[in-house]
Parts: structure tokens; C-alpha cells; sequence
């Protein structure tokens, strides 16, 4: 067993940086969970003492009715369909991110014994007497083989004599002596505290170099610089070809622990010949054979070079009011993971030459139009760029594509491919057939947009929120929408919602948290969805977009739009609803329309978080990952104060520790535009 230093782990990550770099175009595997339910069944198989509770995966029994139940098991939960891991001369890469529970109660002297990210070589239960020590992965019998064929992380909570303690990650081949183990006490990280604290954890692993690396903290903290374990290791070596992905855990014989997983989100390269080899798999869930490089570390390269590109466009606007098509279409090919290549005659073919019929919806970047893929039969949607001036339309597309190209998640409209010809920029995203929130909202009652119920009204709610924590703190690199509003988020067939339109949305650099688009002619976004303090800085935070999705938790409640026009004496959604919350009366403010049919107590959750999001100091707002659980159900409702509190400004910055106005006179825009006969600011 070999314990890596600090030190060396900072220069393993370091020397680590082509990591993912894929030695030839291919797609990706991918799908994430944000919760689990029933539902989920067909997706896992579940060992006998594992599955579904509190909208967790529970790879242990969850019950304390009887500790005794608790005691001396070990279970499995792995995904129902296998990934091709290895081929001849290549290693698929992959990299995974889950928020895991480790929960001791208080009762509960010590914790026993562990949980562990697993990959096994079929999708079988835990070895019989695979509890204690052995995590669910081998047994006295098994531990060791080289037939086991399972490559593990494991989060450990109790010494055995090969740990170097009870509070350490693992990695584990074919056994449970750790090839390479770190203690996570020195980053301050307790994996079984006496009460419940979620941590987040990320595995990043090389397919070609080997390099696997391992990051973790609390739940809701953006990802780690530094790795808390990494290594190296050549999974074709010690896995089946075909492998599945997992987790096992186990109890002890005296002491126990509840071993659950929040959240899962998974991308695996897909090697050339799984298209072929996986023919006709089912699996009873959904695998988004994506074309975004996922959170490679290449990607950032790529970024920054493509950043560079257009940035110096810029400084040549002056001179040159157009630029050269070959240069686009090169940044664009080297863009990472980059989409599929549309002939620009397929996609006039598609939209039946852009028919003004089939036109979806138009923003201030462009037109969106329904297409349907000659030969596939595919429905898709089509953006074309549409503006005056040709070189920011470029600068828009790039900026657009640059960042949705390698975010993955359920709940963000999927990039299919892109198009550059005859000086025409196109981009073509998965067709929602049930269109964008606010048709449903304001739309009336036809065929295609009908009253949206309440149930609905809370999953979008949901899922929003779900889409913005990914944004904002699950992805490698934070990113700000800057447009959250109700016709950017799209329903899909089953009224799931999906967030789009990233024209605006920037990545944050890794030390700064905010963006500000020093050449704006203006502030960013769309009135009411605005964040007050937006006005003075012309910077977009995660506060900023929290307050937008404040915004639309009211609009979604209450039928009506943020910046409303038919509410006497108020400009403002959010001043009306704040003083029925003043007044006591604030389920007032349920829509109209639904009747009276929805639940009292889900309506004043919305209610009052949607107050909280809208606070006028960004650093008072409620954090997404708190806004999940809140919306769940599994929090409190948040404590808001009856009078709207006042906006000051020059104000402290979230992070920031200090105030200070930004020098930007375009941007400077009086507070009086957010002022109404009942508000504070």
C-alpha cells in the first residue's frame, strides 16, 4: 500500500492536464440523475439489501426500525446496461460526479464500514459475506483474484489493519487493500459525521495516459483544484471489456451506517465499434449519445484558444467588417468534441427552406425554425443567426456554441451539430415538442398549449433548479446563463423542462466569481428577470441568475409575467407578492386560472423561496443546492421578511468582503427602473 503526499497529488494533477484527450473523434455516453425514485427501477440492478429510498439510492438498508436489520449487509447498485471499457490498442476514458450520505446517527457509536464507486464485470450482487471490510466488492475467499475483475474508489470509515485510518479514499484493484490510499481528514472532510452532510464527489479517469483522479467536498462547493487522491492505473489490465458502472457498500457486525447516493452523472467514451456492438441493447433507459467533450481538460485549452480567436476579431471591427470563412470554420472543427457538420442544403431541406410556418420562436441572436431531417425523420430544432452586424453575429455564435457544446445534462437542451455556409451561421438542438413555459403559461388553452397544471408547474420548478446547480456547481467550469426567463425554458415530450438558449451565457474564470462583458452596450438579460445590483456592476453572478430563477418560481405560482402590467399601483411581480406575504394573504397569488387546484403548502413553499431568490443583496439568496431540497420538500421553507428589505448600493459582492461601485458608465443605470409605489429600493 502506497499513501500519496499532498504534494505529489498537486503534481500528478498538474502533469495530468491532457487528460481525456481522445485519440480520435468519438461520441459520448451519458446520462445523469438528479434524484431517484421507483421510477428509476428499470435503469439499475439492485442487490438484495439495496434500492430506492428518500429519493435516494440506498446501496445498504435505510431503515433504523430494527438496527439489528442493519447490521452485517452488504449491497450492490449497478447500471442495467454494460460500456465497452477497452479495445485492442485503446482505453475509454470517463469521468463521474455523485453526491453520496454517509449517514451515522447519533445513537451510533462508530460508523461501519464504507461505500465504493465500482466497476465490475457483470451486474451480479455482492460475493456472499462481502460485509465489514469487504465493502460488497470481494470476500475472505475472493479478495485478491485476479479473476475478480473490479476496479473500485472506496470511502472508507473503519481501519482494518491494511487502512492507514478509518476516514480515507481508496483505490481498489480486485481487492481491498488499497493499491493507493489518502486520508481525508487534512482537507477537512469527515466522510460518516454524527449527522447528515452530503459531500460531492468527482472521478476523472485517462483512457490513454491512465491518470485517474479523485476530488471531493461539501455538497453545493464548486469542484476542488486539488485532487484528494491520484494515481494511475490501465483498466484494460484488470476489467472486462464490457464492464458496468456502480456502487457497493457494506455494514459491519457492530456498527453501522446508512450508505446513500444523492445524484449521479456519468460520461464514458464511446469507442468506434459500440455503435455496432450494442445494437439493439435494451435497457429501459435513456443513454444521450452526446458529441460534448464532457469536463475534459482539453476542452479548456480549446476554449481558451477559441476565446483568443474572437476576442482579436474584435479588435478588428474597426477595420474589417466581416471575417474570413475559412477562420470560422477551423475554430469551429477545433472546438473539442465538436458536433456533427450540417450541409447547409440539408437544413433548408429540413426547415422546408426556413417556412415562415414552421418558425418556432425569435430572440435577440436569431431565429429558430422546425426542421425534420431528410432520410432520419429526426425532428429538430434550428437557430439561424440573424444579426445586422456580421462579425458580432459570429462573436454571438461562437460564444453560444463554445459553451453548450460540452455541458451535459437531462435538463439542458441538447446541441446536435452546427452549420457555416454562404455566410449563414446555424445551430441545430433536439426539437421540444411541447415548445417553451411561457406558451403554456400565457398562451391559453389551445391543443398545443394548454394550462399547465400544478403538478407540472412544481417539476419544472424542479428541474430548473436542477439545470442551474449543474451550471453553477457540478460542472468543471462555472457556468452563468445570464437569461434565465420562462421562453428560454423548453418542455419536452413528457413536459419535462429543459433550459436553453445559451446565448448569453458565459464561463466563469476559475478565480472570479462574476462576468463582466466590458463592451456591452447595456445590461445583459431581460427586465424583471434582472438582478438590481446588476444595473450598477454589469456583472453576472450565480446570485444573478438565482435572482432570475426567483422570478420565474413567481411566474410560474402566479400566472403572470415578472414585469407585469395589469397589477394596480405594481410594476413588478415580485413588489405584489411580497406585500400579500406582508399582509398575510400571500396564497393570493396563486394563478387565477388553476381554480384552486393545487396544494396550499407546495404554493407557499414556491411562494416564499421565490421571495428569497429575489432578495435585493445577492449574498442573502438562497445557494441552488439549497433551493433543491427546499423544493423537494426536505427543507424548511425559507424565513422571509414581511417588508421587502431595502437595495443599497455600493454593496459587498458575494466572496468579496468589501464594496465598491464599477466604474462603467454605460452600465450605470438607476435603481428608480426597479422602483414601484410598494418597493424598498
Amino acid at each position: 500500500m502506497r499513501l500519496f503526499s499532498v504534494n505529489l497529488l498537486i503534481l500528478l494533477s498538474l502533469s495530468n492536464s491532457r487528460l481525456f484527450a481522445s485519440s480520435s473523434p468519438s461520441n459520448n455516453l451519458s446520462f445523469s440523475f438528479s434524484s431517484f425514485d421507483r421510477s428509476n427501477h428499470n435503469n439499475f440492478n439492485f442487490s438484495n439489501d439495496a434500492g430506492v429510498s428518500q429519493g435516494a439510492l440506498q446501496v445498504t438498508p435505510d431503515t433504523f426500525n430494527d438496527l439489528s436489520y442493519l447490521l452485517t449487509r452488504s449491497g450492490r447498485i449497478l447500471l442495467s446496461r454494460s460500456f465497452r471499457l477497452w479495445e485492442s490498442n485503446r482505453t475509454a476514458s470517463f469521468n463521474t460526479s455523485f453526491s453520496i450520505n454517509i449517514y451515522r446517527p447519533s445513537n451510533a457509536t462508530l460508523p461501519g464500514e464504507g461505500l465504493a464507486f465500482l466497476i465490475a464485470p457483470d451486474a451480479h450482487g455482492p460475493p456472499p459475506g462481502s460485509y465489514g471490510g469487504f465493502l460488497g466488492l470481494t470476500n475472505s475467499t475472493t479478495d485478491g483474484r485476479s479473476s475478480n475483475r473490479i476496479v473500485a474508489v472506496e470511502f472508507d470509515t473503519v481501519k482494518q489493519r491494511y487502512d492507514i485510518d478509518d476516514n480515507h479514499v481508496g483505490l481498489d484493484i480486485n481487492g481491498v487493500d488499497s493499491e493507493i490510499s489518502a486520508s481525508l481528514t487534512p482537507f477537512g472532510i469527515q466522510i460518516a459525521p454524527v449527522g447528515a452532510v452530503n459531500n460531492t464527489v468527482w472521478i476523472d479517469y485517462d483512457g490513454i495516459g491512465g491518470g485517474i483522479m479523485v476530488f471531493m467536498t461539501r455538497q453545493g462547493n464548486p469542484k476542488p483544484e486539488t485532487p484528494v487522491l491520484a494515481g494511475k492505473v490501465n483498466l484494460s489490465d484488470y476489467v472486462n471489456q464490457y464492464s458496468y458502472f456502480g456502487f457497493a457498500a457494506s455494514t459491519g457486525a457492530v456498527n453501522y451506517e446508512l450508505n446513500c447516493v444523492l445524484d449521479w452523472n456519468l460520461t464514458v467514451e464511446n469507442l468506434e465499434e459500440e455503435k455496432n456492438d450494442n445494437k439493439g441493447e435494451g435497457t429501459g433507459w435513456k443513454v444521450s449519445a452526446g458529441i460534448a467533450a464532457g469536463v475534459f481538460v482539453l476542452a479548456v485549452a480549446a476554449g481558451i484558444v477559441t476565446a483568443l480567436w474572437y476576442s482579436k476579431r474584435r479588435r478588428q471591427r474597426k477595420n474589417k467588417a466581416t471575417v474570413d470563412p475559412s477562420m470560422l470554420a477551423g475554430a469551429l472543427k477545433s472546438l473539442p468534441g465538436m458536433p456533427r457538420e450540417f450541409e447547409y442544403k440539408e437544413l433548408r431541406k429540413a426547415t422546408n427552406d426556413f417556412d415562415e410556418r414552421r418558425k418556432l420562436g425569435q430572440g435577440g441572436f436569431g431565429i429558430v425554425y422546425k426542421g425534420v431531417i431528410a432520410g432520419e425523420g429526426t425532428e429538430v430544432a434550428v437557430k439561424k443567426f440573424s444579426r445586422e452586424d456580421n462579425m458580432n453575429s459570429q462573436d454571438d455564435f461562437l460564444k453560444e456554441l463554445t459553451v453548450i457544446n460540452r455541458l451535459r445534462h437531462k435538463h439542458l437542451v441538447r446541441l446536435l451539430g452546427w452549420c457555416h455556409e454562404n455566410g449563414l451561421l446555424l445551430l441545430v438542438y433536439d426539437y421540444m415538442p411541447k415548445g417553451s413555459l411561457d406558451q403554456h403559461l400565457y398562451g391559453g388553452a389551445t391543443s398545443d398549449h394548454f394550462l399547465l397544471p400544478w403538478n407540472r408547474r412544481i417539476q419544472v420548478a424542479a428541474d430548473v433548479a436542477s439545470a442551474l446547480h449543474y451550471l453553477h456547481h457540478e460542472y468543471d467550469e462555472c457556468v452563468v446563463h445570464r437569461d434565465l426567463k420562462s421562453s428560454n425554458v423548453m418542455l419536452d415530450s413528457t413536459f419535462h423542462a429543459r433550459l436553453g438558449d445559451f446565448g448569453l451565457a458565459r464561463v466563469l474564470d476559475t478565480d472570479k466569481t462574476s462576468y463582466a462583458e466590458l463592451d456591452a452596450a447595456g445590461v445583459p438579460g431581460t427586465l424583471g428577470y434582472i438582478a438590481p445590483e446588476c444595473f450598477h456592476t454589469g456583472k453576472a453572478t450565480r446570485e444573478s441568475d438565482l435572482f432570475a430563477f426567483g422570478a420565474l418560481l413567481l411566474e410560474l405560482v402566479c400566472g403572470r409575467r415578472p414585469r407585469s402590467t395589469d397589477l394596480p399601483s405594481f410594476h413588478f411581480l415580485v413588489d405584489w407578492v411580497w406585500t400579500l406575504h406582508r399582509d398575510g394573504r400571500i396564497l393570493e397569488a396563486v394563478d387565477e386560472k388553476l381554480e384552486g387546484d393545487f396544494l396550499a403548502d407546495e404554493a407557499r413553499r414556491m411562494l416564499l423561496l421565490g421571495l428569497a431568490c429575489s432578495h435585493p443583496v445577492p449574498g442573502e439568496r438562497p445557494k441552488s443546492a439549497a433551493i433543491m431540497q427546499i423544493l423537494a420538500g426536505l427543507m424548511p421553507s425559507p424565513e422571509v421578511p414581511a417588508f421587502r428589505p431595502a437595495f443599497m448600493w455600493p454593496a459587498a459582492e458575494p466572496g468579496d468582503g468589501g464594496g465598491g461601485l464599477t466604474s462603467m458608465s454605460s452600465l450605470m443605470i438607476s435603481s428608480s427602473l426597479y422602483a414601484s409605489s410598494s418597493s424598498n429600493y
